[in-house]
C-alpha cells in the first residue's frame, strides 16, 4: 500500500517571452499564489540559464515570499556549476528570512550545460580549474550551516565583520535538498544529511524499469541518511488530471504526452537516462496508477511537475484538479 500523501506540491518552469519578459514572470507569481489559495503545501520553480525560463529562481521566490504567507517555496533545482557558494548562501538565507522560514533550496552538481560554449563568459580565467563535484555542494552546506567563511571577524573602524555568511538562518540547513537521478547521488545526499528530490528522469544503472530504478534510489538514500526511513524524499512526476478540462484541453494534453512517449521506452544516450511517462487522465485513474508505482508507494511528499509549454488557463485547471481531486484520491487530508 502507498503511504498517505502528507505534502502536496507542484513545480513550474516559469516560461516568458524574451521580448516582453514581465508578463511571464508575473504569471509565475500568480500561479504560486493560486497554489497557496488552493491549499498546496509547496511551490517549486525550475532553473534555466540562457533560455526563456526562470534564470534567477531565488529572486522570483523573494517576490513570491511577499505575495504569500504559508506555502513553502522551493528550487528544483539550482545547478551549482553556475553559482558561487558563498554568494548563493547569502541569497538563500536572505530569502528564507524574508519568507519566514519557508524556503526549500534544491541543488545539483555538474558542469554547466554547454560548458564549452559558456565558460568564457562564466569563468574566463578559471574555467579549467573550477570544481563541479560534490565538494561544491559541501561548501554551500557548510556556509548555510554557519561554518566560518573567513578567519577574520571583529570591528574595523566603524564596521563590524562576521566570520560566517550573514544573514544566518538557523533552520535553513534542514531544508536543503539534493536533486539526484543516480545511486551515487542518492548515497551522497543521504550521507550528508540532505533531503532528496527525485524527478521524472533517472539514470538506468540497474535495469530499464523506471519505478524500480527510482525505488532503489530512495532506499539507498534512506539507508545512508541519519534519519533512516524518516528521511524526506519528494517525487516530481508529470501529472495532468483532466476532471474539469475542456475537450480541447484534453486533446492538447494527450498529444503532449504522446509526443514525449518515445523517450520513456528505453534509456537515452551514453548516460542511459530514462524518463517517466506523463500521467494524463482523471484524478481517479492517475491515483490508481500511482498507487501501483513502486517508488510512489515509498514516499509521502510530491512536487508534481507542470508541463513546459501550456497556457496559463491550462495550469489553473491542472492545479485546481490536483488540489481538489487528485490530492484527496492519494490520501492527503
Amino acid at each position: 500500500m502507498s503511504r498517505p500523501l502528507r505534502k502536496l506540491g507542484f513545480l513550474t518552469i516559469g516560461l516568458f517571452d524574451g521580448d516582453d519578459p514581465r508578463p511571464g514572470h508575473e504569471a509565475t507569481l500568480e500561479i504560486i499564489k493560486l497554489g497557496e489559495d488552493l491549499g498546496f503545501d509547496s511551490a517549486w520553480v525550475r532553473h534555466r540559464h540562457l533560455q526563456y525560463g526562470i534564470s534567477s529562481p531565488v529572486a522570483v521566490l523573494a517576490a513570491a515570499s511577499q505575495r504569500t504567507s504559508t506555502i513553502e517555496l522551493g528550487t528544483a533545482v539550482i545547478p551549482l556549476g553556475w553559482e558561487n557558494p558563498v554568494r548563493l548562501a547569502e541569497d538563500l538565507a536572505t530569502v528564507d528570512i524574508l519568507s519566514g522560514g519557508r524556503l526549500n533550496p534544491g541543488v545539483s552538481i555538474g558542469p554547466p550545460m554547454h560548458y564549452d560554449k559558456v565558460k568564457g563568459a562564466l569563468y574566463p580565467n578559471t574555467a579549467e580549474a573550477e570544481d563541479f563535484t560534490y565538494r561544491r555542494v559541501r561548501r554551500l552546506l557548510d556556509f548555510v550551516r554557519g561554518e566560518p567563511a573567513t578567519d577574520f571577524h571583529g570591528t574595523e573602524g566603524f564596521e563590524v565583520f562576521s566570520n560566517r555568511v550573514e544573514p544566518h538562518s538557523p533552520g535553513l540547513a534542514s531544508r536543503m535538498w539534493y536533486g539526484g537521478a543516480s545511486l551515487r547521488s542518492a548515497q551522497w545526499s543521504g550521507e550528508h544529511g540532505m533531503n532528496f528530490l527525485t524527478s521524472s528522469v533517472v539514470k538506468a544503472e540497474e535495469g530499464d524499469d523506471f519505478a524500480e530504478i527510482q525505488l532503489s534510489h530512495i532506499r539507498t538514500f534512506r539507508a545512508h541518511h541519519p534519519d533512516g526511513d524518516r528521511a524526506r524524499v519528494s517525487q516530481g512526476l508529470v501529472v495532468i488530471p483532466t476532471d474539469t478540462a475542456t475537450p480541447e484541453q484534453k486533446s492538447k494534453y494527450l498529444a503532449y504526452a504522446e509526443k514525449r512517449a518515445p523517450r520513456t521506452r528505453s534509456p537515452q544516450g551514453p548516460a542511459r537516462m530514462l524518463f517517466s511517462i506523463d500521467y494524463v487522465g482523471s484524478a481517479a485513474e492517475i491515483a490508481d496508477r500511482l498507487h501501483a508505482h513502486a517508488a510512489f508507494r515509498e514516499i509521502d511528499e510530491v512536487a508534481f511537475a507542470l508541463p513546459f509549454s501550456f497556457d496559463h488557463a491550462d495550469y489553473v485547471q491542472i492545479l485546481t484538479d490536483i488540489a481538489t481531486e487528485l490530492g484527496p484520491a492519494l490520501g492527503r487530508r
